[in-house]
């Protein structure tokens, strides 16, 4: 039986993956109880509950792609699986506290500021509330992208996404189809490979694959981290480091040549053939698109049961996939199942056509023509009291946003800090510091690998602007969230009339 929402809270936080849990466990700390976690699944986790495919694996190393305040000696491999991640953030929610906060189920459907009452109106699948604060922990990974194709409708056989895998489905013996050729893709094509009579794997851009330095974790390192949580601590700041080193090479794309000659290297010793070899060598820079790990990949693709097809696909039949090559060939491609691994909505987020500022227009209305932006990828002006969790340019190329995350989680603590010191009602992204903050941001970006590496990617948005990464090192965004600097918000009270003034910080 679910327990019902309260009429009014202090905070709302929309979403219990690492951004949600992280925001409640440091709430908690800092005294805040009057506080909900909203979910709309049926328990905590967010991506890591919802991407189930076989082979579904982290590309960051365990011991940094977890929370600081956390530590988990018992990672069983350098590079964790799906489920052992889902039972840390389980873990982590039932230790601190924050599972008793979480309401399961409960989607949010809208949100409305009230500048009179200085208040959010929060609508969800389950009913309403009223809340002072709102913190979107919705993730940039948490709604599927499937392309609107010709057709799709009318296919006979199964169809699903990658994040929303069918388990009820078997695939042995059957003609599959993977539209795709990104992280995901590449982690469970071997396993489909190995079931399907015939796969039939659609790339439209031939992705960079670097070998996957994976290992088990021994019963000796695990005792060690256990008996002297330093080691453990002094393993994560190795990690690091060199993960920081790596935007060196990001940030100068010509010293990506280098990493360049390992994954060449690597797709020669994989695929003997010749002809094949040249259909999966990019032709961008090393980095532009996320580079992707794996061992197995390319030995997946050079099986007799396996088609590449390096064509865009046009239509869907009742019976297969249509192609279309560069010179207008179309062909028919017959299958029985059709896979989407077609990445997420990252730079149009569902949630923002969701979320109603100051000015009665909702925050994909705002950022429509100019593509997202957010105060240190945070706060956003005329959005009171909001704060958008992996937000607009907090995305990493290179290191874990468990990091970022946490950093940004410190800079809502030290915002609602500020909000109480004041006595004021509200506290938002002045416009301003906004536009100059995103302007030096855009100026950093222009000439990493990203933005100038030769590549479409999911990383810039529909006029080609990257808002979804942050170009630099991850500890210079650290430093400068890490407090909240007066001069770069406003912060508003409302008088007996509830006409919202200005007061000084």
């Amino acid at each position: 039986m679910s327990r019902p929402l309260p009429d009014r809270v202090r905070v709302v936080v929309v979403g219990s993956g690492f951004a949600g849990i992280a925001t409640a466990v440091r709430l908690l700390e800092q005294g805040e109880r009057d506080l909900v976690v909203l979910e709309r699944g049926d328990d905590v986790g967010g991506t890591w509950r919802d991407n189930t495919y076989p082979g579904c694996a982290c590309d960051v190393p365990s011991h940094m792609y977890s929370f600081s305040f956390a530590p988990n000696p018992d990672w069983s491999m350098s590079f964790s699986p799906q489920p052992e991640i889902q039972a840390y953030l389980q873990r982590v929610a039932r230790e601190r506290g924050v599972t008793g906060l979480v309401h399961l189920r409960t989607e949010l459907l809208g949100a409305r500021w009230d500048d009179d009452a200085q208040e959010w109106h929060v609508s969800t699948s389950r009913g309403d509330l009223v809340c002072a604060v709102l913190v979107l922990g919705t993730g940039g990974l948490s709604d599927p992208s499937v392309p609107s194709l010709p057709g799709l409708d009318r296919f006979r056989g199964t169809t699903f996404h990658s994040a929303t895998w069918d388990h009820g489905h078997d695939l042995t013996g059957e003609r599959v189809a993977v539209v795709g050729t990104g992280a995901s893709a590449i982690q469970f094509v071997p396993h489909v490979q190995e079931r399907a009579s015939h796969l039939v794997l659609f790339q439209r851009t031939a992705p960079w694959v670097m070998p996957r330095r994976n290992r088990r974790i021994s019963a000796a390192e695990k005792a060690l981290f256990r008996r002297v949580p330093a080691a453990q601590k002094l393993a994560r700041g190795g990690i690091y480091a060199v993960r920081e080193s790596w935007i060196v090479g990001f940030s100068n794309p010509g010293v990506m040549k280098v990493a360049e000659r390992i994954a060449r290297a690597h797709l020669r010793r994989q695929v003997p053939d010749p002809e094949l070899r040249r259909v999966l060598t990019p032709t961008y820079r090393l980095g532009c698109k996320r580079v992707l790990l794996s061992n197995d990949y390319y030995p997946a693709l050079v099986q007799d049961d396996v088609t590449v097809v390096p064509d865009r696909v046009v239509e869907v039949t009742e019976r297969g996939v249509v192609s279309q090559s560069a010179d207008g060939t179309r062909t028919e491609h017959e299958v029985d199942t059709i896979i989407f691994g077609t990445g997420f909505k990252v730079t149009d987020p569902p949630v923002a056509h969701r979320v109603v500022g100051r000015d009665g227009r909702t925050l994909a209305e705002h950022w429509r023509g100019r593509g997202m932006q957010a105060l240190h990828g945070t706060a956003i002006a005329g959005f009171p009291n909001l704060f958008f969790l992996v937000g607009p340019n907090t995305g990493l190329g290179h290191n874990s946003i468990v990091y970022m995350i946490e950093s940004q989680v410190q800079h809502v603590v030290e915002a609602l800090a500020l909000l109480r010191r004041a006595g004021a009602t509200a506290i938002e992204a002045r416009q301003s510091a906004q536009d100059a903050y995103n302007a030096r941001l855009q100026e950093d970006l222009q000439g990493t690998v990203w933005n100038a590496g030769g590549c479409s990617s999911w990383y810039l948005d529909a006029h080609g602007r990257n808002t979804t990464l942050w170009p630099t090192y991850t500890w210079r965004f650290r430093r400068q969230v890490q407090e909240v600097r007066p001069a770069e918000y406003v912060l508003r009270t409302a008088d007996a009339a509830r006409s919202p003034e200005e007061v000084p910080a």
